[in-house]
């Protein structure tokens, strides 16, 4: 581990910190020799954006809210841009202040300038992002994934690292393992990051898609769906058929749960259907009071 590896575990300021940093008005081509290392008024024009950046997903309202607040109170924290060599910038971090900068009408931007490699850009744009825990479970998960693989770290030192627990770091992590379009809807947030931890413990990808897929249709909560993986490894457990055979047994479970939600819909109050070895299995009908049993109960005896 060097110096820069240890930098990562302080966070963000640890990364920025400057001795001798220096307030510069306003950016002056004139001066640019003394550019680096101070926080001044830089053109937006001249600002090109981090290829690095993780985020990959902005909401426009949010960047509309953003937006209105610069409009008031103007940009209270600065963005962090690195110097090239043909005279622009490249931002290393706060891409959405830049964006919702631009939507306010602001023609420049206060920013801290610094001199940084395209190692440091990466580590420090994943760093601010995870640190402010403004990503999506599966951006996160891609920036932890990028941190281990570029700098040969394990979880447990990722988790000393970035002050995250270490099953925090390995719960995102599993979400990579979930099929492209289960990711989208995460990501798109039409399912949470509970339905997907317990999705990704199950291991036949149509499975997975077909759970999804009623998720969104039926309006699955989380424990809905932690049922159903549990009646799915139940009946894993005590199948002694080849497992070639169970993967379609698996498969079979769409049947029981199309037909808890029609003998929900008919009840009009959650009904569980699980399943056991041999066919056998138990139909549950909850019920929230004396009253509700009864008016059930009439339903049951027509």
């Amino acid at each position: 581990m060097n110096a820069k590896k240890r930098a990562l575990g302080k966070g963000l300021s640890a990364l920025l910190d400057t001795p001798g940093t220096e307030v510069q008005p306003r950016y002056d081509i004139e001066k640019d020799l003394h550019a680096v290392g101070t926080v001044a008024h830089v053109p937006l024009k001249l600002i090109d954006s981090n290829p690095f950046q993780p985020r990959t997903d902005f909401d426009e309202e949010s960047l509309q809210e953003l937006a209105a607040s610069i409009k008031e109170q103007g940009v209270i924290q600065p963005v962090t841009i690195r110097k090239l060599e043909d005279g622009k910038f490249q931002l290393i971090s706060g891409e959405r202040r830049c964006k919702a900068a631009l939507l306010a009408g602001l023609t420049e931007i206060p920013a801290y300038i610094r001199s940084a490699n395209d190692q440091e850009m990466r580590e420090m744009a994943i760093v601010e992002n995870i640190q402010r825990e403004n990503l999506n479970p599966i951006e996160i998960a891609m920036g932890y994934q990028q941190l281990i693989e570029d700098y040969k770290l394990t979880q447990e030192v990722l988790s000393e690292r970035l002050g995250k627990s270490r099953p925090s770091i390995s719960n995102h992590l599993r979400l990579l393992k979930l099929p492209g379009e289960i990711q989208i809807g995460l990501r798109q947030e039409l399912i949470s990051m509970g339905h997907a931890r317990a999705l990704v413990s199950i291991d036949n990808v149509q499975t997975q898609l077909d759970i999804f897929h009623d998720i969104m249709a039926q309006g699955l909560s989380v424990r809905d769906v932690e049922e159903i993986v549990k009646n799915l490894a139940e009946t894993d457990e005590n199948d002694e058929e080849p497992v070639n055979k169970k993967v379609s047994k698996a498969g079979n479970n769409k049947k029981y749960m199309d037909l808890q939600k029609s003998l929900s819909d008919f009840y009009g109050s959650k009904v569980q259907v699980k399943t056991r070895t041999g066919g056998k299995g138990a139909i549950v009908i909850n019920f929230s009071s004396e009253e509700d049993l009864e008016r059930i109960l009439k339903l049951v005896q027509k």
